[in-house]
């Protein structure tokens, strides 16, 4: 009916047009003489509207009206879609449509109108623009600017209370018999739930959403158009609306008795057992509170909660004991939610109540000591003593013994008995204040040989047992030409001893005659003043000032330590310009210096020692040979020989070696003069009586007894027995062919120099023996 009334209104307005040109045309024509003023448009139009969506293909939307057509004339449309969705009639300006229209794809079309002469091609009339314009139907349903919407409200909430708002949007001209107004309406879930028609918000309808029996609703909401109106167009979209937890239930004991069954050995601090509640609110709304009621549990136990277990946590706080009275507990206790807010619980606040029992087993237990640590304080001078013990019990009922031990090394200054007593061997305070050891205890004929340790602590007393020093290495220094009675430099000094509060330190001078004098500044520090002045480097250099130092202890210690001062050269302003190094050992103690002299009092006597030892040796006679010549093997002591091979290392003393090497490494007037052991023989004139002279040397050599032969000819052929070495001996082989420098033998003495005399040659004629 609306669509009719609409193409009817169409027509009309198409016809009242069409009317109205022709009678304007006819009555133009009918006074072409009125006047002669020029017209200057002739087109009697500017619009033209039609309806949308027409399927009768073609069909006319308009016509075009001019004044000057006639028979040559003919109309031309130019613009958008021109002689493709819009076409004319050349003769009548009749506009067709040629394709369905949709006037939410465009709704207006902007087109050029011409009249033109056929022969000529001119224009009869000035372009005229123009506008096809669509009119709207009730073509489109209202569409949801989503396809499902997801909200959310607390559950339990009052009514009322908005929830979410959805929106449709009607592609349709607003303009036009209300084609684009949407209206809404819940299709499912109206008995929870309702919205406003006009915006779109939808609110709660009751107060009793409960999440935990429902958690989520599915709402269906309609969107309609033309209200009022038969027909129209609607869709629909599904609200999906989650109810949010609120705290609003109460934790209840899913049992009424828990029972614990815990060893006595257990720490305190550790957990004795956990207590679930049930409470069917989200984790993050449950908010138990777990308490003790009545019962023996003060001293021995208390109850944490865990928020994110929702949970009750027993912890022990104080150590069980099997052995004693109290070895079985029952408690009561009781769980609430203090967070729950009443005015919208579903149920008065319950009275949740459960017993706990916690039986105490027996463990076979570690021996306990009598102290969780213990401290010995002793003096340093005190020496192999009992200081204290340790003590520790079997805490089980067959209450075994206990003996006790400690890791430590053989020379550790602290022991530890089976009985657990404590001793000392020495102790020094300067060398370790504090001794820490651990000492163990074990109980005897245990199978599990339980054991316990305890930490024992030695504390060191100071002994004023350590004299007073330097506090450094002073080095001071004093110009030439210094006055009498000035202070050059100050000194303090410093104790091994516990520096306590008062501990006061006096100097003074060990000897009274010198150039310089110490002032004590009663402050635990002197001057060094200037007594004797105007120094001469060319006298002395150096100035040695012995000081002793002296503490106010018990007993009072006093050590003397000597100051080097080094007399300088100085310039008009005093200051220096030349100072030789000072001596290293400036500043030696008394007792230094007793270690000294007794170690050189020691060397001393070593030497003198020594020296007797060898004047008797040297009285009683030449060394003689104590081996049997054919067990010497090869020994040429002469010749700085190895030995006597690889399998010999017995045959030979290498201190005659070592001799021999010295003496030939000594150059001539380091040798000690003395005379040749055997009588110099003139070198032969002639080659031939070179073996006569051989043969008296054997004899000689042979018949003295006084030392050790130094040629032998039994050792050149044997180098020891198994040896792989062939004959080291030179007798054999000629000088010509050695590649040795004999001439060094004229550096070894008077011995040698027959030898020298012998291998000098310039040729040696070989000869039999």
């Amino acid at each position: 009916m609306k669509l009719l009334l609409l193409h009817l209104l169409v027509i009309i307005n198409i016809f009242y047009d069409a009317v109205l040109g022709n009678k304007n045309i006819a009555h133009q024509e009918s006074q072409p003489n009125k006047t002669n003023r020029r017209v200057k448009r002739a087109w009697v139009w500017n619009q033209i509207t039609t309806l949308e969506e027409q399927t009768n293909i073609p069909y006319l939307i308009g016509t075009l009206h001019s004044t000057k057509l006639h028979n040559d004339a003919e109309y031309i449309l130019q613009g958008e879609y021109a002689n493709t969705l819009f076409k004319v009639k050349e003769n009548t300006g009749d506009i067709y449509g040629y394709e369905k229209l949709d006037r939410e794809v465009k709704a207006q079309y902007n087109l050029t109108a011409l009249l033109v002469d056929t022969k000529t091609r001119k224009t009869l009339e000035p372009p005229e623009m123009f506008s096809i314009r669509l009119i709207d139907i009730n073509d489109n349903a209202p569409a949801f600017t989503k396809e499902s919407y997801n909200a959310s409200v607390p559950e339990m909430s009052a009514r009322d209370v908005s929830v979410t708002t959805v929106t449709a949007v009607d592609p349709d001209d607003p303009t036009v018999a209300g084609h684009a107004k949407v209206i809404y309406k819940i299709l499912q879930g109206f008995e929870h739930f309702k919205i406003n028609e006009i915006t779109g918000e939808i609110y709660t309808q009751t107060s009793y959403l409960d999440r935990e029996q429902k958690a989520s609703y599915e709402v269906i909401v309609q969107a309609k158009d033309s209200p009022g109106l038969s027909g129209g167009f609607s869709s629909t979209a599904t609200v999906i609306i989650h109810l949010s937890d609120i705290n609003d239930n109460f934790p209840t004991f899913t049992k009424k008795q828990y029972i614990f069954n815990v060893s006595e050995d257990l720490r305190v601090g550790e957990v004795v057992g956990k207590i679930s509640v049930e409470d069917i609110d989200e984790p993050q709304n449950r908010n138990a509170k777990f308490h003790f009621m009545k019962g023996r549990y003060e001293q021995w136990f208390q109850i944490k909660n865990n928020a994110q277990t929702n949970e009750g946590i027993i912890i022990l706080k104080k150590p069980l004991n099997y052995e004693s009275s109290d070895n079985v507990f029952r408690m009561s206790i009781e769980v609430a939610d203090p967070s729950i807010d009443l005015r919208v619980a579903k149920q008065h606040r319950p009275s949740s109540t459960a017993e706990i029992v916690i039986n105490v087993l027996d463990v076979d237990e570690p021996p306990e000591f009598s102290s969780p640590y213990y401290v010995f304080k002793v003096k340093e001078d005190e020496k192999q003593k009992s200081i204290g013990f340790v003590s520790a019990t079997d805490p089980d009922s067959p209450k075994r013994s206990v003996w006790y031990s400690a890791k430590v090394s053989k020379d550790d200054p602290i022991v530890v008995t089976k009985d657990g007593s404590i001793y000392i061997k020495s102790l020094d305070r300067e060398t370790n204040a504090w001794h820490n050891l651990t000492v163990t205890a074990e109980e005897l004929g245990s199978p599990t040989k339980k054991a316990s340790s305890v930490n024992v602590y030695v504390n060191v007393l100071d002994v004023n047992d350590n004299a007073p020093e330097f506090a450094e290495p002073y080095a001071p220094r004093v110009c030439e030409n210094t006055a009498n009675g000035l202070a050059i430099f100050t000194i303090s000094a410093t104790d091994k001893d516990e520096m306590v509060p008062g501990m006061k330190f006096t100097y003074k001078l060990a000897e009274k005659e010198n150039n310089f004098t110490v002032v004590d500044n009663n402050d635990n520090t002197a001057n060094i003043i200037v007594k004797n002045g105007a120094f001469n480097r060319d006298v002395a250099k150096f100035y040695f000032l012995p000081i002793v130092i002296s503490d106010n202890g018990e007993p009072s210690q006093s050590s003397t330590n000597t100051l080097t001062i080094t007399v300088c050269k100085c310039n008009e302003e005093g200051e220096f310009t030349f100072c030789e190094e000072a001596l290293k050992s400036a500043s030696v103690s008394a007792s230094t210096i007793i270690i000294i002299l007794c170690s050189l009092a020691f060397i001393l006597l070593c030497v003198l020692v020594a020296f007797l030892i060898l004047r008797r040796m040297r009285d009683n006679g030449p060394l003689m040979l104590v081996k049997n010549p054919a067990e010497i093997h090869e020994q040429l002591v002469t010749y700085d020989e190895e030995g006597g091979g690889e399998m010999d290392t017995n045959g030979y003393d290498v201190s005659v070696l070592n001799s021999v090497r010295r003496n030939m490494v000594r150059s001539k007037p380091d040798m000690e003069a003395y005379p040749s052991l055997y009588a110099q023989v003139q070198k032969p004139a002639r080659n031939g009586d070179m073996f006569s002279m051989i043969e008296a040397k054997k004899d000689d050599a042979d018949n003295d007894g006084e030392c050790l032969p130094y040629d032998t000819l039994h050792i050149f052929g044997y180098e020891g027995s198994e040896s792989n070495v062939e004959s080291l001996s030179s007798l054999d082989s000629g000088s010509s062919d050695s590649e040795i420098d004999y001439d060094v033998l004229n550096e070894w003495g008077p011995r040698f120099k027959m030898l020298a005399d012998l291998y000098g040659l310039e040729h040696i004629e070989e000869f039999p023996y």
